[in-house]
């Protein structure tokens, strides 16, 4: 019995409890309400029961769902399940088995290649995005020249047009946010995850080309909405597909793979620019069209992919799912493991949350203790996704480093310089994101990004001669999108992908990307004006601001989520947001002080969350000692 459940038992006067505890070591209470998670106790819905008793729960389970020749290997499944760390000492494993089991910590990333496959392909949907903002962005120097909508300050018109070329720039993402995303409940539920990125390839192939044959501003309005819709799909399914697939110990560095292929996106669209760039008054017709090519791979090729175990098993689907966990993962017994295990966390998951129609989830997003955390935890991080200001830079970094200074070439270089940035150091997220983890990458980099946008503001009142000026206005933009790359990029999409029960997962994941793809609507439609408006200081100097606000949201409302089970995730947002809150406050924060500011090595972090019963966490001290958000 752990150190937690002889104080529990010490603690506790309800006798049901108390027995249940000693007779399996599982707190009762906490299984039947997950969503007020006062313990904050992370559940092994495993954990303590005898070996007869697990044995016969896993041969009624073999017997239910067909696995009957399977028996054998489900009940060691179930053994590693309930206790991982223990896998050493159990008689029913072979060495065979031992030696997978090892190889799950000496090389986690040693999956295979249909997992891989799996991640990449799905991901590459993302590079669409990037290549639109990007396309837009060169396209933005020319289209409303040929439109009629000039937005240079010269044009008596400018005001007016601004908002044109605004709104025009923001129709995807206004579409993605008021439509695409919200389809996503829907079209999983009846298609599944490879038949919704299917459609959502689609739109995102065909809107493009289509785009890029407009005559007037509204017709390229209206294209650019279809490929919202297209892109609100994706991007609310495809993190989840990803999730919902790879083991927790490489989720956040596998999933972040669709910031990896958005900002692969984004640089690919600025090389697209200059390719183009002498082409004349083609050039941003192919500029906003050739964001087509990424979305050809997906529609060819993602019936190759296995289909979410999770989606299969929601439709008790469990022969299917059994055989997708075998292609994604290195043996039947890891298969077998995590099927069973998710099983019974969705049988406590689905007690606890309930099952709902299209409308009821959507009410429920904000009515179920467990569910409304996770909501406001993907709205935190989305909308700092955007408060962060980055799109002013992927939508509009032509038209900043023209108000440098910079000739057309020059700006279009000198983006391409911010793109290559931007993906180069992307790739270091991928192997920090699950050691690291999700919060303190995100409280590393905000003050930096902070600082790097007022600098940029700061270095426009220079004087205009002063041959420093547009170097460092460059310089500091480039700084920028390092500090994002490694922090407010990869996290967002990862995070939201997974801090949803499997009974809401698809229209949470609506509401962050709808949120995120909002806010990224309402930025690339003010901007334009903000900037004419304030100028190029203020502007900056605003978004600088923003970062110092979300810092603080984050700090007080993002749980960490690193290297746990999507289903013992549950727990995790099933403490109350203002214990969270007050913890960072009263313990974390004066303990950071002491340790990292005074440099005192004997401070000792008091713990939030009890991770005695789970096996997928690293045990180093102050991991353990913050659980799930400690800084290093």
């Amino acid at each position: 019995m752990s150190k937690y459940e002889e104080t529990f038992l010490e603690e506790t006067d309800d006798k049901h409890v108390r027995q249940s505890v000693l007779e399996n070591g599982r707190d009762a209470d906490l299984v039947a309400n997950i969503n007020s998670n006062v313990s904050a106790k992370i559940q092994n819905p495993l954990f303590g029961i005898p070996k007869e008793q697990l044995f016969a729960d896993v041969d009624s389970f073999c017997q239910a769902e067909g696995f009957t020749e399977h028996t054998e290997l489900f009940r060691k499944g179930a053994l590693l399940a309930q206790n991982p760390g223990r896998f050493e000492g159990y008689s029913e494993l072979d060495e065979v088995d031992k030696t997978v089991i090892r190889r799950e910590k000496t090389h986690k990333w040693a999956q295979p290649r249909a997992l891989i496959f799996t991640v990449v392909l799905a991901s590459i949907g993302a590079a669409v995005q990037g290549w639109d903002q990007t396309g837009s962005n060169g396209a933005n120097l020319s289209f409303p020249i040929e439109f009629n909508i000039n937005d240079a300050s010269t044009d008596p018109n400018h005001a007016r047009n601004q908002w044109i070329v605004g709104v025009v720039n923001a129709a995807p993402y206004i579409a993605s946010a008021l439509l695409g995303c919200w389809l996503n409940d829907p079209v999983n539920n009846l298609l599944g995850r490879r038949g919704t990125i299917f459609v959502a390839a689609v739109f995102c192939l065909l809107s493009p080309i289509g785009s890029a044959f407009t005559q007037n501003w509204k017709q390229l309005f209206i294209t650019r909405l279809l490929l919202g819709v297209g892109m609100g799909l994706k991007g609310s399914t495809v993190p989840i597909f990803n999730s919902e697939n790879v083991p927790a110990s490489v989720r956040g560095g596998l999933v972040m793979s669709w910031q990896l292929w958005t900002a692969f996106g984004i640089f690919l669209g600025f090389c697209a620019n200059l390719a183009v760039y002498k082409v004349g008054k083609l050039a941003w017709r192919l500029q906003l069209g050739s964001a087509f090519l990424p979305a050809l791979p997906l529609v060819l090729l993602i019936f190759l992919c296995p289909e979410s175990p999770r989606w299969l098993m929601k439709k008790h689907r469990y022969q299917d799912a059994f055989a997708s966990l075998i292609r994604l993962r290195n043996s039947p017994l890891q298969a077998a493991r995590d099927l069973y295990y998710v099983h019974r966390q969705l049988e406590e998951e689905y007690a606890a949350v309930g099952r709902s129609n299209v409308f009821s989830r959507f009410v429920q997003l904000f009515t179920i203790p467990r569910v409304r955390r996770a909501t406001l935890a993907s709205f935190v991080v989305m909308l700092a996704q955007q408060m962060c200001g980055i799109n002013i830079i992927a939508f509009y970094s032509s038209t900043v480093f023209q108000d440098a200074g910079y000739g057309p070439l020059q700006c279009l270089l000198a983006s391409w310089g911010f793109g290559l940035l931007n993906f180069t150091f992307a790739i270091p997220a991928v192997f920090t994101i699950d050691t690291f983890g999700r919060r303190n990458l995100l409280l590393s980099t905000f003050p930096l990004m902070a600082v790097f946008l007022l600098a940029t503001g700061l270095t426009f009142l220079m004087d205009v001669g002063n041959s420093a000026r547009v170097p460092l206005i460059a310089v500091f933009i480039y700084l920028f999108a390092i500090a994002y790359s490694v922090g407010e990029g990869p996290v967002p999409f990862a995070y939201s992908a997974e801090v949803f029960p499997i009974t809401h997962r698809e229209v949470g994941m609506g509401w962050a990307v709808a949120t995120c793809l909002f806010w990224a609507a309402v930025l690339s439609l003010t901007f334009p004006r903000m900037k004419g408006a304030l100028g190029p200081t203020g502007a900056f100097g605003f978004y600088a601001g923003l970062n110092v606000v979300a810092l603080v949201m984050i700090f007080f409302l993002l749980p960490e989520t690193k290297q746990l089970t999507l289903e013992e995730l549950d727990y995790v947002f099933g403490v109350p947001t203002s214990k969270h809150a007050g913890y960072q406050l009263h313990t974390w924060l004066p303990w950071f002080i002491k340790r990292h500011v005074f440099r005192n090595k004997n401070a000792r972090l008091e713990p939030l969350y009890h991770l005695e019963e789970v096996g997928g966490v690293e045990k180093d001290p102050e991991y353990t000692a913050q659980a799930v958000g400690a800084m290093h």
